[in-house]
């Protein structure tokens, strides 16, 4: 028995409409679903140690609001290193005392590692040099005791330390409290005892580009026994903790004993593509062990991410149960008899696996498999294409080839309408990032303008069969399934998952219509199940890490334009059958298709005018430094914001009101390498837009920073060889109570926003021929500009670099060499400071008059990072 349907476009919709609203929700609920918290650390009924949520979160709290901001340098940071050190020391004897009672082969050892060092940190094409003095790691080492045991090592890491303005809960005490209390778990389970070792390190400095990955790699001793690392990190305090980087077949399979799995392949192809130049401490473990592994964050509600209320009350429930009970699987799996840690010790190869999850299952398969499956789905679609449309069949009347034509006018109507709209939002009617406040609002503005688009270049390319366009999308997305695998990449997967429901589909068909040409609603269904379950999952992940990422990728990039090319992409892949379902109601119900697109797509832009990008948990982040220039003796305010909104030059107008000595708004300034000003934040600060603001000088001001406690550049151990054309120096930088902080994620490429860390102590930046130094093997042949940037422990201020370079041609005796040194206070940061503000100077008076001031014409839509600094120049 047959069925024809041939029901108009309202009565069509309505029959799919299960479909179209229940698989996304239900794709959505199953990916917002967290994992009870659990309050107690031992199971009530069967006696077991079990992670505590409530354990985790206390230390997030300890850590961020009872230390507070532990920028790397001041008091705070070193409160939570002597903190830490007494956790893990407390650790380490409960430990020895389970040992003792059970007799079980349980061996705890503990370091608390001190040491500097410099390694080259390059980001945004940039090269940038960063040396550490004195910095501290915390270093746990559990293992059965023997020297076979202690043979090969799983690292688990996370770090202590934050960054302005963040008291840093979720990045990254959470994962603190989380490797805490794996372990408690881990050695009061009965007859557990690990066959390989696990070493959980606290590491003390990521914030200041990583300094304590890097010195744990280069100088602790249980570096060399280190096979693997799961890498612990928080971009937002929201929604289960995303595998986003996975170097190794094996680390993939470890993944896959894990409860309760989330991570794709093709999070981590975009990773690995620089789109999204997220770093990580895993960068130094990967450059300085060439060890493989895991890297996972928490990525849901990025908005908080380096934001002031990145606080516990804002971590959502089951975040951490979600993240300790992946962590506890991997750390159970990877210490035991099946690990494949002793299979690492000559290094790793690049994983060729495809992964996915769905449902909260984890499914992976060779890339040998992958091209077989492609290929036969290729093949078989070629062969089903031909059959339809041999004369035999259907006397002639399809044709692939036009229904490729609609489908290329597709996917350009997509991409361009949504586009045209955002630049008329962002430049026309200067209404841009006005999305930015809901990661979901992007799809309510930019989705009827790419369905206008696709429906206007199918109105434009005329009557083409609803079997010819079915056809051709089942060719093109087979085919791109092969080729991409082909070329290695596994993401290839996500054209194979549309394409195979689509083929099921179109061989189901006939049985269905009776007829090769006529398509049922059956069919669309069958077909679209699939792509709409992974295009809502990919679409709602990608929004929420890409939308709130907008607010830093700088004034000058097109971030409507981003965001509106990855609605009509993302949104195009979940829907692959709405072309042809487009043409099922003939040319005429296409053109009202068109028109009611059109009037929902103005309604859209309208309401969206409307709205203001910033709210109270949706902030705009700005930042501002307050510079003290001991050279000149001036002192400036120095703004800037880190995105494209409409707004910034008018509240420059209104700082330079109330707070200037200036009735006159400056221009932006130019912002490039040889910016000092802005040089604490380098190469970040090419992101920012700035502005330069005068500031009054009170009549007698002597500055500190000059005087008590001088903040200097010299030369010392100063050496010229006229014959061979060089100058031997060493640079000794002094700064008593000044420090350096900052981090921010980066995404270069098409899309750049901000996911990685980039903050140090002093700064100095000066223009040389380097032939020889104490930072690298490898300076560059040229004159150029350098950047050193430094971080110290508390209490540490002075530091060095050796140096050798070429003198200037003609160069004579006194020949000088320009250094430019900035560096933040380390009692003038707010609001990580405001307990001992009386002890700041006159950039933490004025500080905390703007920041009230800020509260109050915001209305709380803006989080700013507030700095004081101060700078010079130095001839030596």
């Amino acid at each position: 028995m047959t069925v024809r349907w041939k029901w108009g476009p309202l009565r069509s919709i309505l029959a799919l409409s299960p479909i179209l609203i229940g698989v996304p929700f239900t794709s959505l609920k199953q990916h917002y679903a967290l994992p009870a918290p659990l309050v107690d650390p031992v199971d009530p009924s069967t006696q077991l140690p079990q992670i505590s949520e409530a354990n985790i979160l206390g230390v997030a709290k300890y850590l961020s609001e009872e230390i507070g901001f532990r920028t790397v340098g001041t008091f705070e940071h070193a409160l939570a290193d002597t903190w830490m050190v007494q956790q893990a020391e407390a650790m380490q004897r409960e430990c020895e005392r389970i040992a003792a009672e059970s007799k079980r082969k349980l061996e705890c050892e503990v370091w608390h590692q001190q040491g500097s060092g410099s390694h080259r940190f390059d980001m945004m094409g940039k090269r940038v040099y960063k040396t550490y003095v004195n910095l501290t790691n915390i270093v746990i080492r559990i293992s059965d005791g023997t020297p076979t045991g202690k043979e090969h090592a799983i690292l688990v890491n996370s770090h202590l330390d934050s960054t302005l303005p963040s008291p840093g809960a979720a990045d990254d005490a959470l994962a603190v409290g989380v490797m805490l209390d794996t372990m408690r778990v881990l050695i009061n389970t009965p007859d557990w005892s690990p066959k390989h070792a696990i070493v959980l390190l606290f590491n003390n400095a990521e914030e200041s580009l990583q300094d304590g990955s890097h010195l744990f790699s280069t100088r602790h001793p249980l570096a060399s026994t280190i096979r693997a690392v799961i890498n612990l990190e928080a971009a937002g305090s929201t929604g289960r903790e995303l595998l986003f980087q996975a170097t190794s077949e094996q680390m993939i399979h470890a993944y896959s004993h894990v409860p309760r799995p989330f991570g794709t392949v093709f999070a981590n192809d975009v990773f690995s593509s620089g789109i999204l130049l997220s770093d990580t401490d895993f960068r130094q473990f990967e450059q300085y062990l060439n060890i493989t592994g895991l890297d996972m964050a928490i990525v849901g509600n990025s908005y908080l991410y380096h934001m002031r209320k990145d606080l516990v009350e804002n971590i959502e429930p089951g975040v951490a149960q979600h993240m300790a009970e992946n962590t506890l699987a991997l750390l159970q799996f990877l210490s035991s008899d099946e690990s494949p840690l002793p299979n690492l010790t000559a290094g790793y190869t690049k994983p060729t696996t495809v992964y996915f999850t769905l449902f909260g299952n984890f499914y992976m398969y060779s890339f040998k498999t992958a091209r077989i499956m492609y290929l036969a789905l290729f093949a078989a679609s070629v062969l089903f294409v031909r059959l339809s449309t041999s004369s035999k069949l259907n006397e002639g009347r399809a044709s692939w080839t036009r229904g490729l034509v609609a489908v290329i006018a597709a996917v350009s109507g997509t991409i361009i309408v949504p586009n045209v709209v955002a630049l008329v939002m962002s430049k026309v009617l200067n209404k841009g990032m006005s999305w930015f406040s809901n990661p979901f609002a992007p799809i309510v503005l930019y989705a009827p303008p790419t369905l206008l688009g696709a429906l206007l270049s199918q109105y434009l390319v005329g009557p083409v069969l609803e079997q010819d366009i079915l056809n051709a999308i089942l060719l093109v997305q087979s085919g791109l399934a092969y080729a991409i695998q082909m070329a290695g990449i596994g993401s290839a997967g996500l054209f194979f998952l549309s394409s195979l429901p689509l083929s099921v589909a179109l061989l189901l068909n006939p049985l269905i219509t009776g007829s090769h040409t006529e398509i049922s609603l059956v069919t669309y269904g069958i077909a679209q199940v699939e792509p709409l379950l992974i295009g809502s999952l990919m679409l709602a992940t990608v929004a929420e890490v890409f939308v709130p990422l907008t607010g830093r990728i700088g004034a000058q990039a097109p971030a409507d334009n981003i965001v509106a090319t990855i609605v009509a992409v993302l949104g195009a892949q979940a829907l692959p059958v709405l072309v042809p379902f487009a043409h099922r109601f003939g040319h005429r119900r296409l053109w009202n298709g068109i028109i009611l697109s059109m009037i929902t797509t103005a309604i859209v832009m309208a309401v969206f005018s409307a709205r203001r990008p910033f709210d109270e948990m949706h902030q705009k982040r700005l930042f501002v430094l307050h510079s003290e220039n001991i050279t000149t003796h001036e002192q400036f305010l120095h703004i800037a914001g880190a995105d494209g909104a409409p707004g910034l030059e008018l509240l420059v107008e209104d700082i330079v009101r109330d707070f200037s000595t200036t009735d006159i708004v400056p221009k932006q300034v130019v912002m490039n390498d040889y910016n000092s000003d802005w040089d604490s934040l380098y190469p970040f600060s090419a992101f920012l837009s700035p502005y330069k603001i005068p500031l009054a000088v009170s009549e007698g001001y002597a500055s500190p920073w000059a005087t008590e406690q001088p903040f200097s550049v010299s030369a010392i151990n100063d050496f010229r060889d006229t014959e061979a054309g060089t100058r031997s120096l060493t640079l000794e930088v002094k700064h008593p109570g000044i420090v350096w902080s900052g981090a921010f994620p980066l995404f270069p490429s098409v899309i750049r926003a901000v996911l990685m860390k980039t903050p140090t102590l002093a700064v100095i930046s000066f223009d040389a021929h380097v032939l020889r130094w104490t930072l690298d093997k490898n300076p560059p042949n040229e004159h150029v500009r350098h950047f050193i940037r430094e971080a110290s422990f508390y209490g540490t201020d002075t530091w060095s670099v050796d140096l050798v370079i070429q003198s200037p041609p003609n160069a004579t005796d006194d020949e000088t060499l320009l250094v430019n040194f900035i560096g933040i206070i380390e009692k003038g940061m707010w609001p990580a400071k405001q307990a001992v503000k009386a002890e700041g100077g006159p950039a933490m008076q004025l500080f905390e008059q703007l920041d009230n001031w800020l509260e109050e014409k915001s209305a709380g839509t803006i989080d700013a990072l507030l700095m004081g600094c101060v700078g010079g120049v130095s001839r030596v």
